[in-house]
């Protein structure tokens, strides 16, 4: 039976006056909670435990008075007894807890006074009263009818344990051969249902729970036909229902929705399956967050589909860094404006903006299990409950009753969506359908009116297919959309499938070779062709290679120019945290984007000063696309040209050597010494080979440098002989590369048309370095967390690697700017990312740095002091660069060397010290569009997809 919320006063008012005498604990608490709880129309039996024990430490045993698990815990004593030794004894017996079973409430009692305290929400403030005031507290009590305030948190173990379990449930069903469609379809009404059970969808709570333990045998083979003939009482309005239907399924309401109305094929379950469903019954899922579905999904999945599909976790942490500054903040500076007026129009203004709540659209149109929607629809409701009560409870004339059935008009109907797969669209429906209700629970608890939208009316919008090939107009009207945002699929230009790769280039249109740009590229392109005809802002989580290296070329001047979009907020690089066991961590970043002509607003910047951190917030009159404030630039929408020549007059680096052998040339120093001891000749065509890691970390490899070998002197070699065909195998794709362990992890070997052309010639390197003179090293990947990527000096008979990069007749002061700090900031807002480590490259970071102008005495002083750097690293020997250079272990000598050189690097720019690195790239990308004005001009005078040369 459904009680509202006057009958369950009613009956409370009746309850005390009953009990008004009640005093002794050990004789009266079981019959009185049991017609406790019966006041609300709850089986106690069915939901808590009398003198429930639990181990302590010290070998000690608690005994608690009544307990039902995840929610409630009593404390009961006899009538005049002090309550406050009853909330110390009650915490005590949460050490002899699981962390699933903690409950929310503690209740202490006298029988005539009470203390109810909420532990997730004002844990400190209790609710304290007597019991002839029961019937006006009730409502403080929803939780015990599925009614209360959600508190969401970020990484609940609740809600894994939730997604784990029903990923077993899963994969029992499709072992017993119930697969695809219909196995998803079966599993997301489970969901629901699970949902209903314990949130007050179902009454009386644990309907489900009890109609299968009761209903069904023990062996499961009944429970197929059982489950579906319930869907089908779930899909029939009760007017409508056999009037010889069965008196249990009947308790069960009206559910529509589409949710139940496919007749889906009959699953067969037996013992071990009922058994699993039976243990997700006594789950509580009033606790979950219905936005943790999406991880729910990527449980079920495995996990090489999950990189197929670029699909990533999501938090609720980092949604709101979305749909925060997209609109969420601006509609609070809004409400907050109307919450202060004292005119006599300030309740027809409340009016207004909760009409124009209802009035917005939210589209995600790579939605998954629709974990932005939800959170969105959450906040949206929030902030009109948050309304209601201004234009109820404070507003002129508005004190009476209000109609709850007609209050609330945000919807789900107004968020829409695209996913490509089937099974995360229909629990994004139903995770959007579970979140009203929970708002509608809080809606009712703000009012003291029972609210349900039950049968459902409204749906979410979301549409099954690929995002890149629907006409997004079809789905929602660019006029009619109000914001769109989203997490779309992460997957570099290398990974991607030919279609995906072809869909990315049939949106940028480059032109020439089509250009590299990530996946996610496609989403900004197509919203931005998508909103031409709309206001709607931008909002999506991208890889944070979309702000840095050679895409920003690409990307950006398309956004700019083509569509006139401008950046309105953006977020520097973070880590996207799952709320899943495993804990997906991609590095990212989140761009807004506004059309041009909206452009009064600052732009919000939010800044990490460590990537797993909070943010720090900036404004600016102009964001660049490489996320810091462009106001100082003539041309606010400059992006840096990857560059074949340096745009000043300077040396060219070039890389190492690039064998492209397979591993076989290449040697530990242990295998070398095998080698050379079963071929002793051999031992004069054995090289030192370094490549990045092994310069950072101080360790050498040794390579076969056979150009200059004789063949008779190799045909003396058989053992080198062997290692030549190898390779020459190895280049035609007749043979497998060596185990990755001899390689280096960064060197990347492609076996194309012009390596098998190079089998004709395996003593030869693909690139062939060989310096004759000391020379300086550039790592291409350095961690992010260094503050100086550690560049330094080889000589021969060293070989450099093509993990490498490397400049020939460098000076000192060559080293001095390259490892000062202003070149480290070029690195790092210029520079492309792999994951969030910088990666170094002659085209993106050498050749576009804006080189000072010097004289003699300046380049003399900055090389005094280079040279103090290579004093302080040679002073601590047995340290390698990694060593040096890690910002925990870093010398206090190095590291003053390192700031004097940087103060003297930065005087060399301009007199004003630079307060950041932000401020030093600021003023770097100024230099750099004086500098690289010709070479821009020459390059957009040639034909579309031309390449100029210097």
């Amino acid at each position: 039976m459904r009680l509202d919320w006057n009958d369950v006063k009613a009956r409370a008012a009746k309850f005390a006056d009953e009990w008004k005498d009640a005093r002794y604990e050990r004789a009266d608490t079981q019959t009185f909670y049991n017609e406790f709880f019966d006041v609300f129309g709850v089986k106690r039996r069915a939901f808590a435990a009398y003198e429930h024990v639990v181990k302590l430490p010290a070998k000690k045993r608690g005994y608690l008075d009544l307990f039902w698990k995840g929610k409630l815990l009593v404390e009961q004593k006899s009538g005049g007894r002090d309550l406050k030794p009853a909330k110390t004894q009650a915490l005590s017996y949460f050490a002899g807890l699981k962390d699933y079973e903690l409950p929310r409430y503690i209740l202490l009692s006298d029988f005539q006074n009470f203390e109810l305290y909420d532990l997730d929400d004002n844990p400190d403030k209790p609710l304290k009263f007597m019991l002839p005031s029961l019937p006006d507290h009730v409502q403080k009590f929803g939780f015990m009818v599925g009614q209360e305030r959600r508190i969401f948190r970020d990484q609940d173990p609740v809600n894994i344990i939730a997604s784990e379990m029903m990923g077993k449930l899963h994969d029992l069903l499709a072992a017993s051969g119930y697969k695809g469609h219909a196995l998803e379809r079966f599993l997301v009404r489970l969901l629901f249902c699970l949902f209903a059970d314990d949130t007050g969808i179902f009454q009386p709570l644990g309907l489900l729970e009890d109609f299968i333990r009761d209903r069904t045998r023990e062996d499961g083979t009944d429970l197929g036909p059982m489950l579906t003939q319930l869907f089908q009482v779930l899909n029939t309005p009760e007017d409508q229902r056999h009037r010889t239907l069965d008196a249990d399924l009947a308790k069960f309401p009206y559910v529509n929705g589409d949710l139940f109305a496919e007749v889906l094929p009959l699953p067969s379950f037996n013992r071990a399956m009922r058994d699993k469903l039976m243990q997700a019954c006594g789950f509580h899922w009033q606790h979950i967050s219905p936005a943790i579905f999406g991880a729910l999904f990527q449980s079920v999945l495995k996990k090489a589909e999950r990189r197929k599909k670029g699909a990533h976790y999501t938090s609720e942490r980092n949604i709101l860094k979305v749909i925060g500054p997209l609109f969420l903040d601006d509609l609070k500076v809004e409400f907050e404006k109307l919450k202060g007026r004292r005119d006599t129009g300030r309740t027809k203004a409340l009016k207004e903006f909760q009409t124009k709540l209802s009035d917005l659209t939210f589209f995600d149109p790579a939605c998954g299990c629709g974990n932005f929607l939800v959170i969105a629809y959450r906040e949206l409701r929030e902030l009109e409950i948050e309304t209601l009560k201004e234009i109820r409870f404070k507003s002129e004339g508005t004190l009476g009753m209000f109609d709850v059935a007609t209050m609330a008009q945000v919807n789900v109907n107004q968020f829409y969506g695209i996913e490509i797969d089937e099974f995360p669209v229909r629990i994004a429906e139903v995770a959007m359908w579970m979140m009203d209700h929970i708002m509608n629970a809080r809606l009712s608890a703000a009012f003291g009116e029972s609210y349900l939208r039950i049968p459902l009316q409204a749906s979410p919008n979301v549409r099954h297919g690929d995002a890149l090939e629907i006409d997004w107009a079809e789905v929602l009207a660019p006029e009619k959309c109000a914001y769109v945002f989203g997490n779309p699929p992460f997957l570099g230009a290398k990974v991607q499938s030919q279609k995906q790769r072809a869909q990315v280039r049939a949106l940028a249109d480059l032109g020439g070779s089509g250009g590299t740009l990530d996946f996610v590229c496609a989403w900004f392109l197509k919203a931005g062709a998508y909103l031409q005809k709309s206001k709607a802002r931008i909002a999506f989580v991208a890889t944070n290679s979309v702000t840095q290296g050679e895409q920003v070329a690409q990307l950006w001047p398309l956004l700019f120019e083509r569509y006139e979009l401008e950046i309105a907020f953006g977020h520097r690089t973070f880590k996207w945290m799952s709320d899943a066991r495993g804990k997906a961590k991609v590095h990212c970043v989140i761009v807004g984007l506004s059309r041009r002509d909206d452009e009064s607003k600052e732009k919000r910047l939010f800044s990490y000063d460590a990537i797993d951190g909070d943010p720090v917030e900036s404004r600016h009159a102009v964001l660049s696309p490489y996320l810091f404030g462009a106001a100082g630039l003539a041309n606010k929408h400059l992006v840096v040209q990857e560059e074949n020549w340096p745009i000043t007059d300077v040396k060219r680096p070039i890389i190492g050597s690039k064998p492209i052998d397979g591993g076989y040339y290449i040697f530990s120093q242990a295998e070398r010494e095998k080698f050379v001891s079963a071929e002793p000749d051999a031992a004069v065509f054995f090289k030192p080979f370094v490549g990045a890691h092994d310069f950072v970390s101080g360790k050498t490899r040794y390579i076969l440098a056979l150009q200059k070998a004789s063949p008779n002197k190799l045909r003396e070699l058989p053992h080198v002989t062997a290692r030549i065909e190898s390779v020459r195998r190895y280049r035609l794709g007749e043979i497998p590369a060596r185990k990755k362990a001899d390689r280096e992890n960064d060197e990347i070997e492609e076996r194309g048309a012009g390596t098998i052309e190079l089998a004709k010639f395996p003593t030869d390197f693909h690139v062939t370095v060989i310096p004759a003179a000391p020379y300086l090293v550039f790592p291409r990947h350095s961690s992010e967390r260094r503050i100086y990527a550690p560049f330094g000096w080889l000589e021969p008979p060293i070989i450099p690697g093509d993990s490498s990069i490397i400049l020939l007749e460098a000076t000192i002061s060559d080293f001095a700017l390259i490892t000062s700090r202003m070149h480290m900031a070029w690195l790092r807002h210029i520079g492309g990312r792999l994951k969030s480590d910088y990666r170094y490259s002659i085209g993106m970071v050498y050749n576009t740095f804006p080189w000072p102008v010097t004289t003699d005495r300046q380049r003399e002083k900055i090389s005094e002091l280079a040279q103090a750097v290579l004093n302080a690293r040679a002073a601590h020997p047995g340290s390698t660069l990694a060593d040096l250079y890690d910002p925990d272990t870093m010398p206090p000598d190095l590291r003053k060397a390192h700031t004097a050189l940087d103060k003297a690097v930065d005087q060399l720019y301009r007199r004003e010290p630079f307060a950041n690195d932000r401020e030093r790239v600021e003023h770097l990308f100024a230099l750099y569009e004086k500098l690289a004005a010709p070479v821009l001009a020459a390059a957009s005078a040639k034909p579309k997809g031309g390449k100029g040369k210097r």
